[in-house]
């Protein structure tokens, strides 16, 4: 059976009413539409965790520019996944 119409926009009818929501008050406030409002404190995780994942990846080049040995190179690996793994968790919303 072919499909008619224009593709759906949203997976559920409760994303289409929070994305109409997040218009009505972005509207209300004035913002362009590609500006965002987000907490200091999410801001801050976020920069935080960007920040280890950052560490993490200059200790890794470190570490596989000083041995090519599979054990080294396991360890900096599960270092690197250890370091990104939070952030790639983080809930947005």
């Amino acid at each position: 059976m072919a499909k008619t119409g224009r593709p759906r926009t949203y997976c559920r009818q409760s994303c289409r009413q929070r994305a109409y929501e997040a218009r009505r008050q972005r509207d209300e406030l004035g913002l362009a539409e590609d500006e965002l409002i987000v907490t200091r404190r999410a801001l801050e995780h976020l920069l935080d965790q960007i920040y280890v994942l950052q560490a993490a990846i200059e200790d890794v080049d470190g570490d596989l520019a000083a041995s090519d040995d599979p054990h080294e190179v396991r360890r900096a690996l599960d270092w690197l996944l250890q370091a990104a793994r939070p952030l790639v968790q983080t809930e947005l919303l």
